[in-house]
């Protein structure tokens, strides 16, 4: 998810953006570790679409 889409949504849609993407890494992790991921970078693009999401909720808590 690239930024100038998580800027378009408003704070209740990226929360909840937020939850999905943390369930949706967390699981990732657990299935990699059981069975290798076939493109194992999956895990650090979700990641980093995650603290994208989570700095933007931070900063409009922020500017306020």
């Amino acid at each position: 998810m690239k930024i100038k889409e998580v800027r378009e949504l408003d704070a209740k849609a990226l929360a909840e953006k937020i939850t999905e993407a943390e369930a949706n890494l967390n699981q990732t992790k657990l299935n990699h570790q059981i069975t290798p991921l076939e493109n194992p970078s999956q895990i650090k693009a979700a990641r980093r679409d995650l603290a994208r999401m989570k700095t933007e909720l931070r900063q409009r808590e922020l500017n306020k």
